[in-house]
């Protein structure tokens, strides 16, 4: 069947929005620690890696998908696998369960790059890896590139700072569904909707004392998200859709 890993999670009372629907950023933090805790159950956790090879794990893009929302004090089960090491990117895969219920999947891509240089390390030159695959539950999904739409329109501007970082000095992931959500005041779209699925691409890391421009536009029935920095160069690529309350 293949190696996985599973957990719970609660969804706890910093994790909800006035609808009680649990925030995009705050699953991602929920997919992100299950990443985690997965890596540490096969021994390439951030400080194994960092101490072996001298490289960290850096998240390239995240999609996932809800088919209801998660609510305030659910128990989410998270099982999780990876597709194997090839090149210098990683896919892990994850299924979402509250009780015996399937409420979602979500994909990622990681990446190990080298703490001092940032250069990419190829995935084959760690042996950890060999054999911890999820097999024949790994999913068929690839997460492309998002190509923005016409009619990009400047949202806001937003500063970054210390409360938006995290170990490695720069953006935490989660954060950037944050931005993506109040760049489109997603308080005004949601009264009978969910956010049911988001895909982020992480272009350039950011840092405090930064300030983003977010730029947004209507995009294949959802929502479209860049931030762009001072210094012109895209930061991040999102992709929001809302469905109705079932």
């Amino acid at each position: 069947m293949g190696v996985f890993f599973e957990q719970t999670y609660r969804v706890d009372s910093r994790s909800v929005d006035p609808f009680d629907h649990c925030r995009p950023s705050a699953l991602l933090g929920l997919l992100q620690e299950a990443a985690t805790d997965a890596a540490v159950a096969i021994h390439v956790s951030r400080e194994e890696m960092v101490a072996r090879y001298n490289v960290f794990w850096m998240l390239a893009r995240m999609w996932y998908r809800l088919d209801r929302p998660l609510h305030w004090d659910e128990v989410v089960r998270i099982r999780t696998w990876h597709r194997g090491g090839r090149g210098a990117a990683m896919y892990r895969d994850f299924d979402l369960f509250v009780g015996d219920e399937p409420v979602g999947e979500a994909i990622s891509t990681w990446v190990l790059a080298d703490l001092d240089t940032h250069k990419l390390f190829r995935l084959s030159h760690a042996e950890e890896f060999a054999g911890t695959e999820g097999g024949a539950l790994c999913k068929d999904k690839l997460l492309t590139k998002l190509r923005p739409p016409e009619g990009l329109a400047l949202a806001e501007r937003r500063p970054l700072h210390y409360s938006d970082t995290d170990i490695n000095g720069h953006v935490n992931n989660a954060r950037y569904a944050d931005f993506t959500c109040d760049a489109i005041h997603l308080e005004r779209l949601l009264p009978g909707h969910f956010v049911s699925s988001l895909q982020i691409g992480y272009l350039h890391e950011c840092r405090p004392e930064e300030v983003l421009e977010l730029y947004t536009a209507p995009a294949d029935g959802g929502w479209f998200v860049r931030g762009v920095g001072e210094d012109g160069t895209a930061r991040f690529d999102a992709s929001l859709h809302l469905s109705p309350l079932p």
